[in-house]
């Protein structure tokens, strides 16, 4: 499945960081880690850092699937809102994922921070503001329950969003303090090569072809006839894990970006926030840390590749329009646009942990808006799991719940 359509921003800015070579010969591991990008990058981190042996494989290069579509914008907030997973899965377990949402962004200040990467990681207020008049109702409700529950928030009205950031047609909304954004793609380098530096095996170009599932461990057959031995699997390869997991338990979606020209004017209004809205699918918008604009979504249901590819410029055209809507100001000239896919759950939640059909396995799928907060919680839950140790939020985010 090709993950990602046009070129990303992020790989043109970036290029290419690191190559690793394919496997090309029999090796045996304690930890083998399926899937390159950021989730993998993570969970190799912490298996390192637990002690384990660890080898990591991606059929591509590192970080060119969703890892290199993602617009990085780092929330605590979970695609469905507060008061409504309260209803879904009830209050504890409701809670208690927005809050590890929200600690995970300082966590990965701490990796950012301890390995010195060149991420330009910012912490960020994040704003998410009604669409509507009717919308504005219940996000207020939202905002009472957030506060209520010690999460730190603001209520803004429409004219303090004008008056703040200069977006027009507005109902008011949700100022957090909590958010991030960084250069995910960079990141996942530079996290992969602390650990490479640290032992970590890594092989790109390097496709998991057969798996044999035994009582003791596992034996991977990649590439051409040569075997990986482990003892236990993590699969981090995101929207591609469902060809390999029979239930439908995830709905596969395009999500469209588009990034403009370097801003020559000053725009310090925007340059420390986040901004989401209400809408259905939902904008989001940030600035990179070179002084760029970067607006996504126009989400619909993925279909086949080749409707996805033709659609980029249509809806990079849509996108457009939005702003000259809410940023009538602006001017915006669109420099790079692609699409990627993603995926959204029932509860937006995302399936860590282990699955009745594969021994010896674990995943992390860190599905939604939020993906990369829920891939930092999953080192916890995976590192607990692999000592025998049950996580708070296992039965929360596990398959079949």
């Amino acid at each position: 499945m090709k993950l990602t359509s046009f070129e990303p921003f992020w790989l043109i800015k970036n290029g290419i960081i690191e190559s690793y070579p394919s496997l090309k010969e029999d090796l045996k591991t304690d930890i083998l880690i399926i899937g390159g990008g950021i989730t993998g990058s993570l969970m190799a981190h912490q298996c390192i850092a637990d002690g384990y042996h660890t080898t990591l494989i991606d059929k591509r290069e590192i970080a060119h699937g969703s890892t290199s579509a993602t617009t990085s914008m780092l929330q605590y907030e979970i695609d469905m809102p507060l008061y409504k997973l309260i209803k879904t899965i009830g209050e504890e377990g409701a809670i208690k994922s927005y809050k590890a949402c929200y600690r995970s962004i300082d966590t990965i200040k701490e990796i950012v921070d301890h390995i010195q990467s060149k991420c330009g990681f910012k912490k960020k207020n994040s704003l998410y503001f009604a669409n509507s008049k009717n919308e504005a109702g219940w996000l207020k409700k939202e905002y009472e329950v957030r506060k209520q529950n010690g999460l730190e928030v603001n209520w803004l009205t429409a004219n303090d969003i004008l008056k703040d950031y200069n977006i027009h047609h507005t109902f008011g909304g949700i100022l957090s303090t909590q958010g991030a954004s960084m250069d995910a793609f960079q990141f996942t380098h530079d996290l992969l090569k602390y650990n490479h530096e640290k032992g970590l095996k890594i092989y790109d170009k390097t496709e998991s072809k057969k798996i044999k599932y035994l009582d003791d461990g596992m034996v991977a057959e990649v590439n051409d006839g040569v075997f990986i031995t482990a003892k236990k699997i993590i699969y981090c390869n995101g929207y591609e894990a469902t060809t390999l997991i029979k239930e439908n338990f995830v709905k596969l979606l395009n999500t469209y970006a588009m990034v403009g020209e370097r801003y020559e004017d000053d725009q310090a209004q925007l340059n420390n926030t986040l901004f989401w809205n209400t809408a259905s699918p939902y904008i989001y918008m940030r600035t990179t840390d070179d002084n760029r604009l970067l607006i996504g979504g126009e989400d619909e249901k993925f279909s086949n590749l080749q409707k996805r590819n033709n659609l980029v410029e249509k809806k990079a055209g849509r996108l457009e329009k939005y702003l000259e809507k809410h940023l009538p100001d602006y001017n915006f000239t669109m420099d790079f646009s692609w699409c990627g896919t993603f995926g959204e759950t029932k509860d937006g939640l995302p399936y860590i942990g282990e699955h009745k059909d594969f021994k010896n396995s674990y995943f992390v799928l860190g599905f939604g808006g939020n993906g990369i907060t829920f891939s930092v919680i999953g080192m916890e839950m995976i590192s607990n799991a692999l000592q025998g140790k049950t996580h708070e939020l296992t039965p929360y985010f596990k398959f079949g719940r």
